[in-house]
């Protein structure tokens, strides 16, 4: 099954997705491609990991849903969430914010058509919207942050779509960009999503949403995301959020997908969020900063070389290449076992814009960081 699937991923498709450029690296100690946290536990989350076997008999022993409502509040109140709304069944816990994506999809699909979509953004969003047969126009991102959406946009689809921080971008939606936005979807009686995965990350997006879109009173839901702040080994957790009016067979759609997580699994993310809580979060911005500085510096005085996204949080790195081709400098990365992420794909609508484009993912640990983007160097040295 492996074979096959490296097979379909051939390095030399540059239309690859995102998640296919990505399992390519998943076997090298060199790996800097995908987003998911891969840095070495700290001495408070190593501790946590020891305590596994009580974590698995408080899962056993415990009723499910009282730990999934100390899971939810532990993570979200944490990142300042605090208006989330916490009556049963608004907080679905999923697998993965992936999982979470395809459930919402699918609950669009079933009274609309048409949804707009932020651009650039992750591609799986685009596709599995795309795969639940909706039609998707782009929202491009500085006019976004810019001003007011088009009314003749919100007239033509059913859902406005928005990643904050946004992947790759790291850009955030502040506060009052956010309630404006609520205030034109409620106008026009349209669903604001929300993708906030790498909330964690920026303290700028740790103002309230939830009392934001409760207080306009729109249409919404919100997908969070654990899995992108602990080196977890990929036991995370993703939760769909929405509003008590939001006129979708949501709950009916989940079930249709999965029971619920493993319990085990809430108490972890539980665990981790309140060791987060108490300086850990602090310590994570602090060691990602830390490694955006060892990327910069290492790479800053190569000729043509930029870094679009100067006031990023989030813990991935676009660098702009120059003229030289994304997929030709994977492709030499390649050889040396190294791999980064090319970032046509993230341009779901005008892939070209994004030809000249690495991303680097920074949840790493340094030594192997540094060792990546020397290699990095010296072959953009070459092109």
């Amino acid at each position: 099954m492996a074979q096959s699937r490296v097979a379909k991923v051939y390095a030399g498709n540059q239309e690859n997705n995102l998640t296919e450029w990505e399992f390519l690296a998943l076997n090298s100690e060199l790996n800097i491609a995908d987003g998911h946290a891969r840095q070495e536990l700290t001495p408070g989350q190593s501790k946590i990991i020891d305590e596994l076997p009580l974590l698995f008999g408080e899962g056993e022993r415990r009723r499910v849903e009282e730990i999934e409502r100390e899971c939810h509040r532990a993570y979200l109140q944490l990142l300042g969430q605090h208006s989330y709304p916490s009556t049963p069944g608004r907080v679905l816990s999923c697998y993965s914010s992936s999982v979470a994506m395809e459930i919402l999809s699918r609950a669009l699909a079933t009274r609309m058509d048409s949804v707009a979509l932020l651009h650039p953004t992750f591609d799986n969003i685009a596709d599995l919207l795309r795969g639940n047969s909706l039609r998707l126009l782009p929202i491009a991102e500085d006019p976004l942050h810019g001003g007011d959406l088009d009314d003749e946009l919100l007239r033509s689809v059913g859902c406005v779509f928005i990643t904050t921080p946004n992947n790759p971008t790291g850009k955030v939606v502040p506060e009052e960009r956010l309630r404006r936005l609520a205030e034109q979807c409620a106008e026009h009686d349209v669903i604001l999503a929300l993708d906030t995965s790498f909330r964690g990350f920026d303290t700028r997006a740790h103002y309230d949403h939830y009392a934001v879109l409760q207080s306009v009173g729109c249409r919404w839901a919100v997908i969070e995301d654990t899995g992108k702040l602990w080196p977890t080994l990929d036991l995370k957790l993703g939760m769909l959020v929405f509003s008590e009016d939001i006129g979708l067979p949501v709950s009916k759609i989940y079930s249709d997908i999965l029971l619920g997580v493993s319990p085990m699994i809430l108490v972890l993310a539980r665990r981790f969020a309140e060791d987060a809580a108490n300086g850990g979060l602090d310590e994570l911005h602090r060691f990602i900063g830390g490694n955006r500085e060892l990327v910069r510096a290492q790479l800053a005085d190569l000729p043509g070389l930029t870094f679009p996204d100067a006031d990023s949080k989030v813990s991935v790195e676009r660098v702009h290449l120059g003229d030289r081709p994304g997929t030709e400098v994977w492709a030499a990365l390649r050889e040396s076992n190294v791999y980064a992420l090319p970032c046509r794909a993230f341009h779901w609508d005008k892939p070209n814009e994004g030809s000249n484009m690495l991303r680097i993912a920074l949840a790493r640990s340094s030594e192997p960081l540094a060792r990546s983007v020397q290699t990095l160097r010296l072959v953009l040295e070459r092109f």
